[in-house]
């Protein structure tokens, strides 16, 4: 069977699959534009939700990297506004791991629903991270920090404010400079919704009292912020790949530190990426969910096999990952 019969006919978005830098697949599905008809490409940039985080966790451990910061460094020490109920002895790594217990703005695991948080508060106002701050910076710690795993977008939007308390620049400026241009991510960045660069997706939700699509603009963030939110293309997360394991981005120590399992039992979780097992080794992912957006790549070294998958339709990225892997390993 053809690695192109895995994939559904009602797939809309952009796919590729290498496998020592060989290119199995590479296909686009589904318009960028649904009503002017304007095709999906292999160089659409498409809107990434979470998976931003993993950026972010780069930027932070060069950071460390450069002595700048520790991972035992508390946010109580680098950031100067008022925390209230937050726990001042919150570590970076902590932060890092998912094992804050950092008040969630929006906690996964009581709310189904990301457009649910703008009904009082109006998304066009989400700018940058110190905008979100009124979403989360009033509530109690929602677990000693430390003592669980649960994951966290708070934690991230905080390593975002520390990049900028550190470099004294905006972190998607730092990240630009910092990991996007070294890895020639050239269609990288993070773009406000109401002033998008050509070639960017249009991400849709499938509204049920017309029968018909709407745009998600009024549903996530006017402007991504360090729990997610760029848009790249499939081309630019293949060179992410590259230039973070051959340890262009972070040394070779860094990087494999990055990819361990430091969180997590049934979920791990390294420093900003996902783990999951494969033939007995870990094989780190990263993804992102957002309404009309999903997104999953992951990489499996000892076979140096990639797979990029992303829709703008929030199409189910994730059985078509896990049939593209039992393709190859089963």
């Amino acid at each position: 069977m053809s690695i192109e019969n895995v994939f559904d006919k009602s797939f809309r978005g952009c796919a590729v699959i290498t496998e020592k830098n060989k290119v199995l697949l590479k296909k686009a599905f589904g318009y960028a534009d649904l009503p002017n008809k304007v095709d999906n490409d292999y160089d659409t940039k498409f809107a990434t939700a979470s998976a931003g985080k993993v950026f972010v966790a780069v930027g932070i451990l060069q950071l460390i990297e450069k002595h700048l910061i520790n991972f035992k460094d508390t946010i109580g020490e680098i950031l100067d506004f008022d925390l209230k109920q937050i726990d001042r002895g919150i570590t970076i790594e902590e932060l890092l791991t998912h094992t804050s217990g950092i008040p969630d703005y929006f906690d996964e695991s009581v709310m189904s629903e990301y457009e649910d948080l703008w009904i009082d508060f109006p998304n066009y106002k989400i700018r940058s991270n110190q905008d979100l701050l009124p979403l989360f910076v009033d509530k109690p710690m929602m677990y000693p920090r430390g003592t669980k795993f649960q994951y966290n977008n708070t934690g991230f939007v905080v390593l975002a404010l520390i990049i900028e308390k550190i470099t004294g620049i905006e972190f998607d400026k730092y990240l630009s400079d910092n990991v996007f241009t070294p890895s020639m991510m050239l269609n990288t960045g993070y773009y406000e919704l109401d002033m998008l660069p050509a070639k960017c997706a249009v991400n849709y939700i499938y509204d049920e009292r017309s029968g018909g699509y709407r745009t998600n603009i009024f549903s996530v963030d006017a402007k991504g912020t360090g729990a997610g939110g760029a848009f790249t293309t499939v081309a630019d997360i293949k060179s992410f790949w590259d230039c973070l394991l051959s340890y262009k981005l972070l040394s070779e120590s860094m990087t494999k530190n990055m990819i361990s399992n430091h969180s997590g039992k049934d979920e791990c979780y390294g420093y900003g990426i996902w783990l999951r097992k494969v033939k007995g080794r870990f094989a780190p992912y990263f993804q992102g969910c957002d309404p009309g957006v999903s997104f999953i790549t992951s990489y499996n070294i000892p076979n140096q096999l990639m797979v990029v998958l992303v829709s703008n339709y929030g199409d189910n990225v994730w059985k078509l990952l896990e049939n593209i892997n039992n393709y190859f390993f089963e």
